[in-house]
């Protein structure tokens, strides 16, 4: 089981919440889906890195996959929409 305190998944939690924070804003300024959609991907993986520092990763093991998998296709998906532009 993952300490709460666990520096691997602060760092983590911190930085996925921080890409969040710029995708949001980069859209806003630029309207790049791709930013948005990046951000909102890792906004999904803040979720799932707040899931383990909250110590209820295990009880939510088939979410937290279907969550990461869910971002990760998000991400494959804007970089695919930004390479057919």
């Amino acid at each position: 089981m993952t300490s709460v305190l666990d520096p691997v998944t602060v760092i983590n939690f911190v930085l996925c919440v921080v890409i969040l924070g710029l995708g949001i804003s980069v859209y806003s300024r630029k309207k790049d889906t791709a930013a948005l959609y990046i951000g909102a991907a890792f906004g999904l993986f803040a979720v799932s890195h707040l899931t383990t520092l909250l110590g209820l990763s295990e009880a939510f093991t088939g979410t937290l996959i279907a969550i990461r998998t869910v971002a990760y296709l998000t991400v494959i998906l804007a970089l695919f929409k930004h390479w057919k532009t």
